[in-house]
């Protein structure tokens, strides 16, 4: 179970990470892009690709929806109260990798939130 400023932390947490409003939402971005917003008090919306989305979904059904916008599936929703904190951190870690320029991701070990060997 992860409260909001966990959550907050562990995407803060994440090299050249910025917190900004998104229509009324704390969202999440490096390099202007957005990889995560705070939905609600028991939600974040990760932003990963369609294979991503239906990969959590299928591993952690108890912690990760698919989030739609529209007809189309925009991002994985994970319940805070039943999400670890290792799952929120390596879905975070996969929607920076996929928004941040090359220059911060090409020496960095994947999985790790901090560029540390897990």
């Amino acid at each position: 179970m992860l409260s909001q400023g966990q959550a907050r932390s562990l995407a803060l947490g994440l090299p050249e990470a910025v917190e900004q409003d998104h229509h009324g939402r704390p969202s999440f971005r490096v390099a202007g892009k957005i990889f995560a917003t705070l939905w609600d008090q028991d939600h974040m919306n990760v932003m990963l690709d369609e294979d991503g989305i239906l990969t959590a979904v299928q591993s952690e059904p108890e912690a990760c929806a698919e989030f739609r916008w529209g007809k189309r599936l925009r991002a994985v929703s994970v319940n805070l109260r039943r999400a670890s904190a290792d799952v929120v951190a390596d879905l975070l870690t996969d929607a920076w990798e996929s928004k941040a320029p090359r220059r911060l991701t090409k020496d960095r070990p994947s999985g790790a939130p901090d560029g540390s060997t897990p």
